[in-house]
């Protein structure tokens, strides 16, 4: 089985635009068209049985449109995370909307909604999410948009950790992307959910088994970041690491599932 916790889809209308302006930004050729139709081709083709699908509101007005698209999209495959913005005022009202009509949780993005993970005015949704008992997954490390200026590395991360323990936390891209040396420094070992997103082609194998084991593969998530990824492609890899079965099936579909009350 695999389940992969970091999934990008778009209305029709918003993905005929967003998909070729983020693949510029990136660098890198999309797998997908951006919709849902395409993706759950993906999906199918690479054996991917469900996925969470990630959405970020970039502006403050789009809140309550994001997370009724994402609740439009729910079913049996599709697990949608909603997403707020720091400067609305509403913000944890919505946190507590989006809990009410049962969605797990919620993605914000650092670069393309220009914060730094440490400023005060992020701590509001830090203590709602822990209080309501919300996942919290944030992009963190290097990111394209922003490729001068890394809004969440590993040590602030580490301080929020400290600052709210019952926080449940997934740090994308394995706790930061291409800050590796700052992940196995500040993170590894801390209460704290890495996703896999991007690995196959941004970190070494020798490394990236090293942080598995060291952080421990029942912390660890099985992401892609589809369109710009390959589930299938990751997933060789990491069967290519030398793990246990038992860690293999944590880390492909296991945590995830525990994580968001699935039957096992």
């Amino acid at each position: 089985m695999l389940l992969d916790f970091h999934i990008h889809v778009f209305p029709e209308k918003v993905a005929q635009k967003a998909i070729p302006r983020l693949a510029a930004t990136c660098g890198q050729t999309p797998l997908t068209d951006g919709t849902l139709p395409d993706t759950l081709r993906l999906m199918e083709r690479d054996g991917v049985d469900a996925g969470v699908f990630l959405n970020i509101a970039t502006r403050p007005s789009q809140q309550r449109t994001i997370n009724e698209s994402c609740l439009a999209m729910r079913s049996s495959r599709v697990i949608p995370f909603g997403s707020v913005h720091p400067d609305a005022p509403d913000a944890v009202e919505e946190l507590e909307w989006l809990q009410a009509h049962g969605v797990p949780g919620v993605k914000l993005h650092p670069d393309y909604q220009e914060f730094f993970v440490e400023e005060e005015r992020l701590r509001p949704i830090y203590e709602a999410c822990q209080r309501l008992g919300l996942i919290l997954v944030l992009h963190a490390g290097w990111d394209p948009l922003s490729p001068d200026c890394i809004h969440c590395r590993p040590e602030p991360c580490a301080r929020i950790l400290d600052e709210f323990p019952g926080l449940t936390l997934v740090l994308a891209h394995l706790g930061g992307m291409a800050l590796w040396d700052d992940v196995e420094r500040f993170l590894v070992g801390k209460k704290v959910y890495f996703d896999t997103a991007c690995m196959e082609d941004k970190i070494s194998p020798e490394r990236f088994a090293r942080i598995i084991r060291a952080h421990g593969a029942g912390q660890i998530l099985f992401a892609s970041d589809c369109p710009w990824g390959s589930p299938r492609r990751l997933a060789e890899l990491i069967r290519s690491l030398g793990l246990s079965p038992l860690e293999e099936e944590q880390i492909l579909w296991k945590n995830a599932c525990a994580l968001l009350g699935l039957p096992q």
